[in-house]
This record gives structure tokens, C-alpha cells and sequence, in this order.
């Protein structure tokens, strides 16, 4: 069968209101996607299927304080404490950092893909894993890498709406993130870490903090070994030591170097359609970018290729266009300055 003929049957069952019918071509379907190397549409389409089921049918009119009813509220506070459920298509290639940050992920990574092999030797699987360092470093991008490379859904936490001025709400919050995502085996990652898991004042704390922390370490003791937990963190000296301790992999992301931002551009400019109008001077505007983050770097990179086409002017689009190195030497200068009012 193609994936028309799937999706012609979907489109009859769903029109006969046939869920069991429909089910099955739906689970043919996610066969079929993995098979044909569809993976993301495959892990989106299986993420559904497992929420409808845990849904039960029920009539158009609920009854108030009925399971049913319970069971609704306590999707749709699920659905606001989390922002997104993702795929990812991004791979190891597709991260610039230090030799030892990508050895560390690569030992995470290959931890995971041997599963069958250390528990046959009764070995633990790391499953909790810290990413730290200064702001556009690379944290989150090493997320959605870590996701594409185990092939597996990610839940990014809305920590906003975790975080709770109600008392006891915040813990019960990350809980139901936690149950939900060790059900469906994904990864959780959670941003700005030290939001949660700040060091406990016993002077000066009324207590809400102190549960906080206990929550997550019980969660984090009883997280199943193929589920993940990824934190990323600008302030680590913020957290918990007892938190800290928890984590089987610590990985720190340093502000890149000159060989660093090198990689970078080249990534950036891979597709050949940019290059530099004078390459000497392009090597000095490098060393410019010394002290920005990978963010910066190139986010002034883009924009210098944007503005350096607009200077060219005409409607006509070039197969491949000139960086203006004054115009990227400028917002360099402009981004240093703008951070270091900050």
C-alpha cells in the first residue's frame, strides 16, 4: 500500500466514525512512515494515537465531577505546562562546540543506543543529563540533537506555567510532567533549571522551595532508565548540590574560540551560496567575534548576509552572493556594546 491508500482509509473510517477501523490504519500508518525512514512523522503520529486512546469517548454533555470530567481538566493543565511536543531532525554535525562537550554527548548518545547490552551486564543507563554555560552556547540546540540522534519525541516544559504562587502547586506541576512523559518514554527538558531547583536556604526559605527540590529529587530517583531528563542552566552554582548530584552527566558549553567560530561560519555558509567579499579581511573581522557566543555570532552573520544583498539592490536574485566584511565588522562591534550595557 502507498501512503495515499493509508490515508483514503483513514479518511473513510474517521467519516464512518469507525475507531476501531481507524486505529488500525493509523498504527499501519506510523509502520509504514518508520519503514520508509519517516521517523519524525512516525513519532508525531504515534504521539496522537497514544493521547486519544488515554482520552476515553465520552458524550458532547460531561458530567461535572465525573472521571470523565476530572480526566478533561487534568488534560488540558497537562497541555498548558508544556509548550511543545517536538521531533528533530538535527544530528551531531549540526552542533559547533568543544572537542569534550561533543565526547561527552557522544558517550551519552552511544549509552542509549546499547541499551540491550548494559543491562545484560546489569549496568545503569545514564538518563539525566545537565547542560551548562553562559547564554547561546549551544544548550538547547544539544537538546534537539540528543532528541534526532535517539530518534525520540521531546517535551519542552513551559516553566512559566509550572512555576506556581500557590502553595504545593509548582511540585504537583513538574510531577504530572513527569508521569506524563515516562508514559509516552520522552525526553523532558526543562530550561532555566535553577528556576526549580535553587540552592535550599534553611535561614531564609518559607519552605515552598525546600518541596520543590524534594519533588524532584523523588522524581528524578524513580525516572525509568529509557526516559530522559535533559536541564539546561546559565547559573549552575544556583542549584541544589543533592540536585547536582542526581545528574549522571554534567556538561559544560563554553563561549567558542577563534577556531570555534571558524566551524561555525563554515556551517553557516555551507550551501555555498554566501561568501566572503575579501577573505584577509574577513580573517581579521573573526577575531572580532572573540568573546561573543555562538548566537551572537551568528545572528550578526545573518544579518550582515541579508543587508549585504539589499546593498546590491535590483530585483534580480543571484546564484550566489557577496558578505559585506564592514557591514558583519560593524554589528559585532554593535553586539559587544549592546551586551555589555546589559
Amino acid at each position: 500500500m502507498s501512503q495515499f491508500d493509508f490515508i483514503k482509509e483513514i479518511a473513510r473510517y474517521g467519516l464512518e466514525n469507525d475507531r476501531e477501523k481507524l486505529l488500525d490504519a493509523l498504527n499501519e500508518l506510523v509502520k509504514y512512515s518508520k519503514n520508509t525512514k519517516k521517523l519524525n512523522f512516525a513519532l508525531q503520529l504515534q504521539s496522537i494515537i497514544k493521547e486519544t486512546i488515554r482520552i476515553p469517548q465520552s458524550p458532547s454533555i460531561v458530567k461535572a465531577g465525573s472521571p470523565i470530567h476530572h480526566q478533561q481538566i487534568d488534560d488540558k493543565e497537562l497541555s498548558d505546562l508544556i509548550i511543545e511536543k517536538v521531533t528533530s531532525d538535527y544530528r551531531l554535525s549540526n552542533l559547533v562546540s568543544s572537542e569534550k562537550t561533543k565526547e561527552q554527548l557522544n558517550y551519552f548518545l552511544q549509552e542509549h543506543n546499547s541499551i540491550e547490552m548494559l543491562r545484560k551486564f546489569d549496568l545503569p543507563i545514564s538518563n539525566k543529563i545537565l547542560l551548562h554555560g553562559p547564554s547561546g552556547c549551544g544548550k538547547t540546540l544539544a537538546s534537539y540533537v540528543i532528541a534526532g540522534e535517539l530518534k525520540k519525541m521531546m517535551v519542552v516544559v513551559n516553566l512559566g506555567a509550572v512555576v506556581s504562587a500557590k502553595l504545593g502547586e509548582t511540585s504537583k506541576n513538574i510531577a504530572k510532567i513527569f508521569r506524563a512523559a515516562t508514559a509516552e518514554d520522552c525526553i523532558i527538558f526543562i530550561d532555566e533549571f535553577d528556576s526549580l531547583g535553587k540552592v535550599r536556604d534553611y535561614s531564609q526559605d518559607h519552605g515552598e522551595m525546600k518541596r520543590v527540590v524534594n519533588t524532584i529529587l523523588q522524581l528524578f530517583d524513580y525516572l525509568p532508565q529509557t526516559s530522559l531528563l535533559i536541564a539546561a542552566t546559565n547559573q549552575v552554582d544556583m542549584i541544589d548540590d543533592a540536585l547536582l548530584r542526581r545528574f549522571d552527566i554534567n556538561i559544560n558549553f563554553d563561549l567558542p574560540t577563534e577556531e570555534q567560530i571558524k566551524q561555525l561560519i563554515d556551517l553557516t555558509l555551507k550551501n555555498g551560496q554566501f561568501k566572503f567579499d575579501k577573505k584577509i579581511s574577513s580573517t581579521k573581522v573573526i577575531k572580532e567575534a572573540v568573546g561573543l557566543s555562538y548566537y551572537s555570532v551568528q545572528k550578526t552573520l545573518i544579518t550582515a548576509m541579508k543587508r549585504s544583498m539589499f546593498l546590491q539592490g535590483g530585483k534580480h536574485i543571484p546564484l550566489t552572493s557577496q558578505i559585506n566584511t564592514e557591514i558583519w565588522k560593524s554589528l559585532l562591534i554593535e553586539e559587544k556594546a549592546a551586551l555589555r550595557k546589559n
